[in-house]
């Protein structure tokens, strides 16, 4: 395609000369509509793919010549059919591991055009090891030394991360950020740098700034600046930085790098606060490139690198931000030595308009959404010449811009001035204190000038709208009711808000808005910051707002903010008292779990006690039975009394030893009794104080639970009182029985049965309590049948509405079959009207064929649906 003869441009027989370029642009439109007739038929594109799979030299690298070509041709074409090809990216992958250089370094061209603008296929190369085996191919080739091959790698890495959130994040996991870190590693001798490695670096200075570019999602960036600082990347970056012999182009371009890689990262924007560049004194990095940017004869694009250096360095770093004004201060100035205060202000006051510019925008990001520096720097004073009292920074700053300097100086100090004063009272008292101030500005709004002079005039309201919108009404003679008073008498609101309007409507603006970098194509265009922009779009509409107030709707705003002021702080209290409720329930419900193990506990050692009541009342069964057979033994004859008094002594050893393990039973018992009088204390006092701390909450009912528990064990404990009382009176009795025998036998039948009593209350207090979970859980029974009750009924109403349902299908099904035989006959009939001669209009009989194949679907429908 490429070598095609020209085409006839007229004449039959007869070829025209053209010019190289049309020559050219014909041999495109040839080889477009070649490609169109190639692609016509997909399976050319995938037998493509086939033969490439051919390790002979001569198919596959004409293969992947073709490919290519078509690639340029027809881009999203050829992707789409390769992207829905099995295994076709990953065929396209091996051309990478393929020996032959010629062959691998023309499948990174292809690559190259394959990745354009797709970012499924970027996905499918970057997780077929494509990272991999680029970044072993640069290190090959010699990385930044290197020749073409490293570029066109290179060029396909960018292409592979661009834009895509997922490569880039699969790039960092794997650990191929700290394997960019040799690229950058340069020497000391930086003469003679060739063309190529000059493209080698400004592609992997690009490929760094796209894994931290401010586009990409704020947790991204952030992760990817904190592995740049961990491998060492960031250090080897400003080493380049302070370097001496580094052509100016990648000068430039690691400085945007170095930007992006600090830019809201607060460890690694302290790290570049850290640098010194090798000079002698050594000074802060910062300083050598703030020397830059204000010094006029340096180039253009190095003095925006150094501007957006700074920037990034004091985004979001309130630390900088205080580092940069406290050099301004009067406590913290060194005559001997150059800060970068100073070199801030001799931009601000040079001649140098571009200067100018650059230092009220970089001294306003040191002011950017930091209300404390911006009362600092009101501290600030200068000393304009000999025997003159010296003058705040404010002051100079409105002083300059009423003298009429160049358009780029007065935006520049405009901008600064509306960010030191915006949401910042004192600032704006400050300002409306210098009686010349407000009339300057009343002035510049009301004259008719320029084309060129709108920008400054709608500044110049956005000022004069920001002391209005941030006055607190200190000054008498600038209140806000006054400011727009005189807005009115003298500018016209409809003319102030008019002239408001320029801003957001010039060119220049709409392009610095777009992202944080400025760059402009000439000095002259440098008029907008993009974080200014930010502050304008927020105070348009409230300044507009502000001015079209009246005195009376401002007092209802007052009351309305007074009102919604008082009512966040009952709200916040209402929190407060709801957080520490929520922390007390939490306890609560801790102390109520803590409750229930103990209960459960509790169980288990009735359930033992009750096995050792039960041993015991068998043993006193026995005794009882035997203190009987004794006393009739002696009532029998006097011979037979000296047998059973020998065998009653044996016995009564052994009874001794029984109510000496009893009384060392009872006396452990005693101690468990006397531990779950205890617990019961505890229970009825933590019961009253949750009634007390959680009223109608969920530990409110657990508490009643306990309270509840604690009545039952009471009633209980009034039971066995009872109880004992009953048992000592059968105590006298056998005491009165064992008299009969002994005296000594009834002082140790009556200690046994006093132990016996005390166990046998026991028994029954614990029997007390095992009848109250029984009724407990059978109350928990009875919810239980209701709810099976409630079960039951609602399934008989589910049977009768699925037999409900099968007699309207049913009824369904016999009006579709009547329908079915009425069609037929009408079919019948007309097939007979045929048969006698007449004629039947083809339209009816194409409805009725239609009408009969739609019922014979739904009849299909309804089949299915009756089977379903």
């Amino acid at each position: 395609m490429a070598a095609a003869p020209p085409i006839p441009v007229s004449g039959k027989h007869k070829n025209v000369p053209v010019s190289d370029e049309n020559a050219q642009k014909q041999e495109e439109d040839l080889g477009v509509l070649f490609t169109d007739k190639f692609l016509g038929d997909s399976e050319n594109v995938t037998l493509l793919l086939t033969l490439l799979e051919e390790f002979d030299f001569h198919v596959r690298w004409p293969g992947v010549k073709l490919l290519t070509a078509l690639l340029k041709n027809q881009c999203n074409q050829v992707q789409g059919v390769i992207l829905v090809s099995p295994m076709g990216v990953s065929r396209l992958m091996d051309l990478l591991a393929d020996s032959r250089e010629v062959i691998r370094n023309d499948g990174l061209l292809l690559l190259q055009q394959l990745t354009k603008g797709n970012a499924a296929i970027q996905k499918i190369v970057a997780f077929e090891n494509a990272f991999e085996r680029l970044l072993d191919i640069i290190t090959e080739e010699g990385s930044s030394d290197g020749g073409i091959v490293v570029e066109d790698c290179l060029l396909l890495l960018v292409n592979l991360l661009k834009n895509n959130s997922s490569n880039q994040n699969f790039f960092k996991e794997g650990s191929y950020i700290q394997r960019m870190k040799p690229w950058f590693e340069v020497g000391d001798d930086n003469s003679g740098w060739s063309a190529q490695k000059v493209t080698n670096l400004h592609l992997m200075l690009q490929l760094v700034r796209v894994m931290v570019s401010p586009v990409n999602s704020p947790g991204a960036t952030s992760s990817c600046q904190k592995s740049m600082y961990q491998c060492g990347l960031l250090q080897q970056l400003c080493t380049i930085l302070m370097a001496t012999g580094v052509p100016a182009d990648i000068l430039t371009e690691t400085i945007n790098t170095v930007s992006e890689v600090i830019r809201g990262s607060q460890i690694n924007q302290d790290y570049f606060a850290s640098v010194n560049a090798p000079s002698n004194p050594p000074r802060p990095a910062i300083v050598v490139l703030l020397m830059s940017m204000v010094n006029e004869r340096q180039p253009f694009v190095l003095r925006c690198a150094v501007l957006y250096c700074f920037q990034c360095f004091l985004y979001k770093n309130q630390k900088g931000q205080g580092e940069i004004v406290a050099t301004l201060l009067p406590s913290t100035i060194d005559a001997n030595s150059i800060s970068a205060g100073q070199l801030l202000c001799g931009g601000l006051f040079s001649a140098d308009s571009l200067s100018n510019w650059c230092a009220a925008v970089a001294l306003a990001h040191a002011l950017q959404d930091n209300l404390t520096q911006k009362e600092q720097l009101l501290r600030v004073q200068l000393a304009t010449s000999l025997g003159k009292p010296p003058v705040s920074l404010l002051q100079q700053c409105t002083n300059i811009l009423s003298q009429g300097s160049k358009v780029q100086t007065r935006v520049g100090l405009l901008m600064l001035l509306c960010t030191w004063i915006s949401n910042c009272p004192i600032a704006v008292t400050h300002f409306l204190h210098n009686q010349e101030n407000v009339p300057f500005l009343t002035g510049q709004i009301s004259e008719n000038l320029g084309e060129d002079e709108r920008l400054v005039q709608g500044l110049c309201a956005l000022l004069l709208g920001i002391c209005i919108y941030y006055n607190d009404n200190s000054l008498e003679n600038y209140t806000k009711e006054k400011l727009k008073q005189l807005i009115e008498k003298r500018i016209g609101k409809e003319n102030f808000v008019e002239k408001l309007g320029f801003v957001t409507k010039h060119e220049l603006y709409s392009r610095a808005a777009q992202k944080p970098q400025p760059v402009f194509p000439s000095p002259e265009q440098m008029l907008f910051d993009h974080e200014f922009t930010k502050l304008v779009k927020e105070l348009e509409g409230v300044i507009t707002k502000a001015v079209h107030k009246t005195s009376e709707e401002e007092k209802k705003e007052e009351e309305v903010k007074k009102t919604l002021e008082q009512h966040d702080s009952i709200v916040i209290q209402y929190k407060d008292l709801i957080r520490d409720q929520d922390t007390q329930i939490q306890e609560l419900r801790e102390q109520v779990s803590t409750l229930s193990l103990n209960s459960e506990q509790m169980q288990n050692q009735i359930t033992q006690q009750q096995s050792q009541i039960q041993q015991h009342k068998d043993q006193y069964n026995i005794l009882k039975l035997k203190l009987g057979k004794d006393s009739q033994g002696l009532s029998s004859s006097q011979g037979e009394g000296a047998h059973v008094n020998g065998l009653h002594s044996e016995e009564l050893s052994q009874l001794r030893e029984e109510v000496e393990e009893l009384r060392r039973q009872h006396t452990l018992q005693h101690t468990q009794l006397s531990d779950k009088d205890s617990l019961i204390n505890t229970l009825r006092c933590g019961a009253a104080a949750a009634a007390q701390t959680a009223e109608g909450g969920a530990g409110g009912s657990d508490n009643t639970e306990l309270l509840g528990e604690v009545e039952s064990l009471r009633s209980r404990v009034q039971a066995q009182c009872a109880e004992i009382s009953q048992l000592q009176t059968e105590r006298l009795e056998l005491i009165r029985r064992a008299e009969a025998v002994s005296s000594a036998d009834t002082v140790t039948v009556s200690e046994l049965e006093s132990r016996l009593a005390a166990q046998t209350t026991e028994a029954e207090r614990l029997k007390e309590e095992c009848r109250g979970l029984r009724e407990g859980h059978a109350g928990l029974e009875q919810q239980l049948a209701s709810a099976q009750s409630t079960v039951a009924i609602e399934q008989t109403e589910k049977t009768k509405l699925q037999q409900e349902v099968q007699e309207s299908k049913k009824e369904q099904d016999d009006l579709l079959m009547l329908l079915a035989d009425q069609d037929q006959k009408i079919l019948n009939l007309k097939q007979r009207l045929r048969d006698l001669g007449e004629t039947i209009d083809e339209d009816e009989d194409e409805l009725d064929a239609r009408d009969q194949f739609g019922e014979d679907d739904d009849d299909d429908d309804e089949d299915e649906d009756n089977n379903d």
